[in-house]
C-alpha cells in the first residue's frame, strides 16, 4: 500500500507584499528540529525586486535572501521573522569587492555575492551545516525566461570586468553559473537571531567553470573510498559531460563526490561516481537529490530526490534506498517507480511561474513522522508528513531499477 501523506491545507508561509526582499516568492524551506526542544527551525528561500540596485535600462534585479521561522507544533503552523534576512547577499559589482572572509579567516572570492537559494541543513561529523546555491550576481525576474515569449535576465547585472580574463573565477562570472556553498550555522545564535554571528562561509563545494550545479548536500557521516576515510557528497551537475559516464547522458543526473577536506569538492582532486539517471516517464528532463539522507540502518540511507518531466508535468518528489559498499561509493538497492508527491492543492499551483512544482527541501524524522518541507509553485511552502517507516517499506517493494519484488 502507498503510504499517505498529509498536507498543509494552506501555504505555511506566502509572501509579504510590505517586504521588499520576500514579496515576490518564499519557498524551498530547509528544516531541523532543536536538539532541547520540540521546535522546528526553517530557513527559507526569498525573493523581492531590490529597487535600490536598479540599473538603468535593466529591469529591477532581484537577489535571494534567506530568512528564519520557528514551529512549536511540529509544522503546522509558522512564525516568521520578516523584519530582516537571516542571511543576505552582499551584491558587489566591482571585481575587488567580490570578497568575504572564509572559517580560516581567509579573504577569498565570495561565490554567495549576488543570490544565496535554496538552503538545506544537515550535520557532518557532529557540525551543522547549511548549503545553498549561489549565484555571482543577481538576475531580473529570472522566471520571465519560462514565459513566452522568454525573457532572459540571468546577465543583466554581470559587470563588464568579467571579460577581462579567462581565469576559473572570470569564466564562472561570465556565465553567472550556480556555485552551492557551504556554511556552518551556530543553531544557538540563529535561534537568538544574531543573524550576523550564525553564519560562517566554508567553502564553495562545486566549480562554476565547470557546470551550473546545485541539489549539494554531504552524508552526515564520513565514509571508507578507495582506502581513504571521506566526505560524500551528493550532486547534480546541469552539464554532466565533465564527470564521469557524463558524456553519454543526455539529462541532468545525479552524481556521488568524495573529498578527505571539504576545501577539496571543488577541486580536481575530489572524485566522482554517477548515482542515479532519469529512469521514468515523469523525470525524463532531469533528476536532483532533494535533501541530505537520513540513515535507516548500519549501511542503508534514504534519499529523498526529484524529477522534471518538462514544463507542463513539473517537478514531482520520489525516493530511493542507497547502500555503503565496502572501500568504494554507495549505490541505489531500491527504487520507488512512481512520484509519490506533486502539486494537487489549489493553491501549490502555478501562477507567474508556469511549471507546477512540489519541491522538497527538508526532511527530518519526529516521532513515527518524516516531516518534510516544501516549495509549491516557486513562490510559497507547504509541509507534509508521513509514516516513516511505512514510507522506508514501500520503497523496499522495489529493485535498484524500480521493478516489484516478490
Amino acid at each position: 500500500m502507498i503510504p499517505q501523506f498529509r498536507y498543509s491545507p494552506e501555504p505555511a508561509l506566502v509572501p509579504q507584499p510590505d517586504c521588499d526582499w520576500a514579496s515576490k516568492m518564499v519557498l524551498n524551506p530547509a528544516i531541523i528540529k532543536d536538539p532541547e526542544s520540540e521546535r522546528l527551525h526553517m530557513l527559507f528561500r526569498a525573493t523581492g525586486p531590490w529597487a535600490q540596485k536598479r540599473k538603468e535600462g535593466a529591469h529591477d534585479p532581484y537577489p535571494i535572501f534567506l530568512g528564519y521561522a520557528v514551529s512549536d507544533d511540529l509544522g503546522q503552523t509558522w512564525d516568521a521573522d520578516f523584519s530582516r534576512p537571516a542571511l543576505a547577499p552582499a551584491m558587489n559589482l566591482e571585481k575587488e569587492n567580490v570578497y568575504i572572509t572564509d572559517i580560516n579567516g581567509n579573504k577569498v572570492r565570495d561565490f554567495s555575492n549576488g543570490c544565496i537559494e535554496d538552503p538545506r541543513i544537515f550535520p557532518v561529523e557532529g557540525e551543522l551545516y547549511v548549503s545553498v546555491a549561489c549565484r555571482m550576481f543577481p538576475p531580473g525576474p529570472y522566471w520571465l525566461a519560462d514565459q513566452k515569449p522568454p525573457v532572459n535576465t540571468r546577465f543583466e547585472y554581470v559587470p563588464e570586468w568579467v571579460n577581462t580574463d579567462d581565469d576559473s573565477f572570470s569564466l564562472t562570472c561570465r556565465d553567472n553559473n550556480t556555485v552551492t556553498v557551504l556554511y556552518k550555522l551556530d543553531l544557538e545564535k540563529l535561534k537568538e537571531r544574531r543573524y550576523e554571528e550564525a553564519f560562517t562561509y566554508v567553502c564553495p563545494l562545486t566549480e562554476g567553470h565547470v557546470s551550473d550545479n546545485r541539489d549539494v548536500f554531504l552524508f552526515p557521516e564520513k565514509m571508507m573510498i578507495r582506502g581513504k576515510k571521506q566526505y560524500v557528497m551528493l550532486h547534480r551537475p546541469m552539464t554532466p559531460a565533465p564527470f564521469p559516464e557524463g558524456e553519454d547522458l543526455k539529462t541532468p543526473s545525479i552524481y556521488l563526490a568524495a573529498a578527505e577536506k571539504l576545501e577539496e569538492f571543488a577541486s580536481p582532486s575530489a572524485t566522482h561516481q554517477l548515482l542515479a539517471v532519469s529512469r521514468f516517464h515523469w523525470e525524463e528532463n532531469r533528476i536532483g537529490a532533494s535533501w541530505a539522507p537520513l540513515r535507516i540502518s548500519d549501511r542503508e540511507w534514504l534519499v529523498a530526490y526529484h524529477g522534471k518531466k518538462d514544463a507542463h508535468f513539473g517537478y514531482t518528489q520520489s525516493f530511493m534506498i542507497v547502500e555503503e559498499r565496502d572501500n568504494d561509493f554507495p549505490a541505489v538497492i531500491h527504487r520507488c517507480p512512481d512520484r509519490l508527491m506533486y502539486a494537487r492543492q489549489e493553491w501549490e499551483m502555478p501562477s507567474d511561474y508556469p511549471t507546477p512544482c512540489l519541491f522538497t527541501t527538508g526532511g527530518i524524522v519526529v516521532g513515527e513522522d518524516l516531516i518534510m518541507a516544501y516549495g509549491a509553485a516557486d513562490q510559497k511552502v507547504g509541509i507534509s508528513w508521513v509514516n516513516h517507516e511505512e514510507l522506508v517499506a514501500h520503497i523496499r517493494r522495489f529493485d535498484a531499477d524500480g521493478n516489484g519484488i516478490g
